[in-house]
């Protein structure tokens, strides 16, 4: 019997899934005493780090009484969805993290739904019961209440719950008694989740997720399904399509800990890296060299929302950017594809752009971002929803959405989803809060973030996840103010923002370079308004005592890169550089404005 067990931390985004592992980790010894480890171990690169969120699954293992566990960390955020699906294709079962206080949220319910489709026996966990006005029995009957409405089979609705704190790093069978450490949780999974089982026979191993090493190119990972794979092994690689490919195995690593040690042979059930393999894709098999059988293929969903992505044409390309060619921005989306699976790309009439798919803005807003961070300048425009006919009907995704707002301004944010077409179907209270639920078109929810925020002082929780393809639902009234675009190229003078603050917000500062053509500030009005920012003011040698005014400017309003996707309209790019994202209108003079303005009707 091997002494393996192979288990997913799955859980809704920001219920404490990294912070969990973390200390599972520190808690099995895995750290010399004098190593400073830091928190969130796991999100290891800048974007996850400064988001708070984890991008991209992770694997490591941990050693507790002779029995190897394979800890597999899932993104919690449902734009990373396809994510989540693959990686759990590699357990044997689940630790289900669920907050004291909000209970199972939309993102919950839609990886315990592929976890028990899939078979897996769930842990559930019911994390930060230090919080003040945690519920954690309700919670308790509410996942119980979650497995049993997704058709959950008798054995999996007999899980067994722990209570405890990922922070405070304790886990207890009962939350009114804490103890001093996890072990509760590891016993648990020792005595719950199922050993992997050795199957014998010929090798099978899917390939559920790539890493990528400078030296010796793409690593395939995956978990050995039934035989064992040894190192310089000749092996077949079957493609998706069933095409055959020969290949030999290079080197063999397992993990161990938060690092990769080198093995000459790796058993069924175990989870390893493999280099040396050229051209596969995730969903392929590694099978035997004389007889290959293929393992059945993952389904990944499809994205629904894309975006234009083009080479900056401003007047400012090319001054902080190091790759700005169509050439650059090509090879840089096709080798995104390779290991980010929910991403299509597909060329346009204009070789200088692209059309980028994704499951949501959060998706393609990472991949910018990281892009941007990479030294790349590039414009990317509006972000559409993708529409399907479906038996003759038009048809567009639909969104569940959930916010848990303080119950004095339920009322504001209901307003401002029905006027996006979104449907109340749930209303209750939980604690102070007011739970509603939503079935809203993804249309909808673009730009909705920003202005259920303004209106809740900031309050509102909001998460949303796809639900399915439904008839269209009419139109949504898009932004309700006009802009104001910038008139000549130049640096911007406090004296000219200060004579036009009448006339609406600006978005740059005094002192900024600008060009013609660029959006600096939003219009009071539903016009968009053209402004010149850079005259400065007439210097003669009269003054007059008192009629000098000293400038007094509002603050120029920022937007993230999320912010600025959710704002333009189909007339605009954003322009997006290593160092600044600017707005800016498609046709920079006004006179190519007014001539293709019916482009955009």
């Amino acid at each position: 019997m091997q002494k393996i067990r192979n288990i997913a931390i799955i859980a809704h985004v920001d219920h404490g899934k990294t912070t969990l592992v973390d200390k599972i980790l520190h808690f099995t010894n895995l750290f010399r005493e004098n190593e400073q480890a830091g928190e969130l171990i796991l999100d290891n690169n800048d974007l996850e780090r400064e988001r708070g969120i984890t991008i991209v699954s992770k694997n490591v293992s941990v050693k507790y009484k002779d029995v190897k566990i394979n800890i597999i960390d899932t993104p919690g955020h449902a734009d990373f969805g396809g994510e989540v699906e693959r990686v759990l294709k590699m357990a044997d079962g689940v630790i289900l993290l669920v907050d004291a206080f909000e209970g199972p949220m939309p993102q919950t319910r839609f990886v315990t739904q592929k976890a028990l489709g899939l078979g897996l026996k769930p842990i559930v966990v019911v994390n930060k019961v230090d919080k003040e006005n945690c519920r954690p029995d309700e919670v308790y009957e509410a996942v119980f209440d979650l497995f049993f409405s997704l058709d959950a089979t008798e054995e999996q609705l007999d899980f067994p719950v722990l209570y405890g704190s990922s922070k405070q790093g304790w886990m207890s069978t009962d939350w009114k008694q804490p103890k001093e450490d996890f072990t509760d949780l590891l016993e648990a999974i020792l005595e719950y989740i199922p050993a992997a089982p050795y199957n014998e026979g010929t090798l099978q191993m899917q390939v559920t997720s790539l890493d990528y090493s400078s030296f010796v190119g793409r690593i395939a990972i995956g978990r050995v399904a039934r035989g064992s794979i040894k190192e310089n092994q000749p092996v077949s690689l079957v493609k998706r399509d069933g095409k055959i490919v020969k290949s030999r195995v290079k080197e063999l690593h397992t993990f161990e800990g938060l690092g990769r040690v080198k093995v000459q042979e790796v058993k069924a059930g175990d989870i390893c890296a493999v280099v040396g393999i050229e051209g596969f894709d995730i969903g392929d098999t590694i099978a035997d060299f004389e007889n290959p059988e293929q393992l059945a293929v993952i389904k990944i969903d499809e994205p629904t929302m894309n975006m234009l992505f083009t080479i900056n044409t401003s007047p400012f390309f090319g001054k902080e950017g190091k790759f700005v060619t169509s050439r650059h921005l090509q090879e840089r989306l096709y080798k995104e594809m390779e290991k980010n699976l929910a991403l299509k790309v597909i060329p346009t009439e204009s070789p200088d752009s692209y059309l980028v798919y994704g499951r949501g803005i959060l998706h393609l807003s990472v991949l910018i971002e990281t892009m941007r961070r990479e030294g790349y300048e590039l414009q990317v425009g509006q972000p559409q929803v993708i529409v399907k006919e479906i038996d003759g009907v038009k048809c567009e995704p639909i969104e569940t959405l959930v916010v848990d707002v303080p119950a004095e301004v339920s009322g504001k944010v209901i307003e401002l989803v029905t006027q996006r077409k979104g449907e109340l179907l749930v209303m209750e209270t939980k604690g102070d809060m007011q739970h509603l639920e939503f079935d809203i078109p993804s249309r909808g929810i673009i730009g909705l973030r920003n202005n259920v925020l303004t209106a809740t002082a900031g309050e509102a929780v909001m998460a949303h996840r796809f639900k399915a393809y439904e008839p269209w639902k009419g139109p949504i009234p898009g932004r309700l103010a006009g802009v104001l675009v910038s008139m000549e190229k130049g640096q911007t003078t406090a004296y000219s923002i200060d004579k036009l603050q009448d006339r609406g917000r600006f978005f740059v500062d005094p002192g900024v370079e600008v060009y013609e053509g660029q959006i600096v500030g939003e219009h009071i009005r539903d016009n968009d308004l053209v402004v010149n920012l850079v005259k400065g003011k007439q210097l003669t040698n009269m003054r007059a005592s008192g009629s000098d005014d000293n400038v007094r400017i509002a603050p120029a309003i920022k937007f993230s890169l999320e912010e600025s996707m959710e704002y333009i309209q189909a007339d605009e790019y954003i322009e997006v550089t290593p160092k600044s994202i600017r707005l800016r209108k498609i046709f920079l003079t006004e006179n190519e404005r007014k001539v293709n303005a019916k482009k955009f009707q």
